[in-house]
């Protein structure tokens, strides 16, 4: 797939133009210089033939944080296909600017000047002969927020994408004809869910070692990490083939306290919770180097919010406060609702133990799709009757006449009972307590829903 990269200066409109290419509001935009800091990618569609567009961080080396945001784009540049190089059009091009243009010539053979912020003709008739002097061979003045001179700049990016040819070939042995092939167009056949990729959000306070962890999981510096608490804004996600599995990593800004959210922040709070929405799994990462925070908690949370599996990963176990015992229990006892979330140390920096985590996340992912049958539900449901009886209701009897399965991620229990509202929250705590006894539940949720008789076929209403 071709790989198209944005880079330039920061703060000028390369988010934007990510955004109005992919068509919708993915990178985080502001005013303020050094917004997008991590690459960014999305696959996306070219005049309908799919590209891989990649937003990159400002190149600016005025800080040691910026410094390593700049790396990181020219990196992607060097392994792009195609290259966007955008500048501001309201201010005058500057030695800087050439200088990264004339290196970028070197390694990017398709390469082209975007004059962004040229809100009309005049603006790009003053400036347009100042921006002659780079030499670009393709050059585009455009206004992103304007939507001006964006479908040139498209149509131009079209036309230098590799086209695969599509061909439908019918072997010799086909044993169908061309009206069975408009019959199967008229058949809607129900799409099958895809299990083959697992979604895990890695979430927890800033500095934590979100990002150190995501590179240690990926085997190489993908996300930027810096001791400036906050440095990723924008949810960082990366593929990783393992087994027969496509796991998807997204590393999400850190979560500060509410009254300590400033600017851009704000943004990308709101972005990881809209992640944690398409998440699977996540991994709540904690420093075991210092005492739990109040803010540890309200993170975790967010866990039970989103319905997602779960894995507790101690971060900076070579500096841990506690020994492993210890620190365990201090999680049971402050995360009392994550009580099924397996607990993992690791050091993300020395990559100790992080190998655990993907067969871990299998693991959780098979869980929190697990499907039972209804017979073996009903059977444990019979022994969990059996062993403590359901409380009467002021003197009425409450029975489940029988259970069954209905959803997944994470498994949901329909209860189909003559006095639903009578089940009490401490037997439905006893009845998830047995299931997961005699069932593997580590690292997911089991909602149980109780249910009148006559209701049983609408099980999720």
């Amino acid at each position: 797939m071709t790989k198209i990269a944005l880079i330039g200066k920061p703060n000028v409109g390369k988010s934007s133009l990510f955004n109005r290419i992919s068509r919708q509001w993915d990178a985080i935009t502001s005013d303020e210089s050094g917004t997008t800091r991590d690459i960014k990618k999305r696959e996306v569609l070219i005049n309908q033939t799919p590209a891989l567009l990649i937003d990159t961080g400002g190149l600016d080396d005025s800080t040691e944080l910026f410094a390593a945001v700049q790396a990181k784009s020219l990196k992607a540049a060097k392994e792009a296909d195609i290259v966007l190089f955008m500048v501001d059009g309201k201010t005058l091009p500057d030695d800087e600017d050439k200088k990264i243009f004339y290196n970028l010539q070197k390694n990017c053979p398709k390469l082209a000047l975007i004059v962004n912020k040229l809100d009309n003709d005049k603006s790009e008739e003053d400036m347009g002969w100042e921006f002659s002097s780079f030499g670009a061979e393709n050059m585009f003045f455009i206004s992103v927020s304007h939507n001006r001179g964006t479908r040139k700049l498209i149509n131009w990016i079209d036309s230098n994408i590799e086209k695969e040819e599509e061909k439908l070939i019918l072997q010799e042995d086909d044993d169908f004809s061309l009206e069975d092939l408009i019959l199967q167009e008229e058949v809607e056949i129900p799409e099958e869910e895809d299990d083959s990729e697992i979604k895990v959000a890695i979430i927890g306070r800033v500095n934590v070692g979100k990002s150190s962890l995501l590179n240690a999981l990926l085997g190489e510096e993908r996300s930027i990490v810096s001791d400036v608490a906050g440095t990723t804004v924008d949810p960082v996600d990366e593929k990783l083939i393992y087994k027969d599995k496509t796991i998807t990593f997204v590393d999400t800004a850190g979560i500060r306290k509410r009254g300590k959210i400033e600017g851009i922040e704000r943004h990308a709070l709101q972005r990881t919770q809209k992640m944690l929405e398409g998440a699977d799994i996540a991994l709540l990462v904690i420093d075991a180097s210092e005492e739990f925070k109040e803010l540890d908690e309200k993170i975790a949370h967010l866990v039970d919010k989103f319905e997602l599996g779960v894995m507790v990963v101690l971060n900076k176990w070579d500096e841990a406060l506690y020994d492993y015992d210890k620190s365990v229990q201090l999680v049971r006892d402050r995360f009392k609702f994550l009580s099924y979330a397996p607990v993992i140390t690791i050091s993300a920096l020395s990559h100790k133990r992080v190998h655990k985590i993907n067969d871990k996340i299998l693991s959780v992912y098979e869980n929190y799709s697990r499907r039972i049958s209804t017979s073996k539900l009903n059977e444990v449901m019979k022994i969990a009757n059996s062993r403590h009886h359901m409380p009467a209701d002021h003197g009425k009897l409450v029975k489940i006449y029988f259970s069954t399965q209905f959803d997944i991620k994470p498994p949901r229990i329909a209860l189909i009972m003559n006095r639903p509202k009578a089940l009490h929250f401490s037997y439905k705590r006893y009845l998830v307590n047995q299931l997961r006894e005699f069932f593997d539940f580590e690292g997911t949720q089991l909602i149980l829903e109780a249910k009148k008789k006559k209701s049983s076929e609408n099980f999720g209403e």
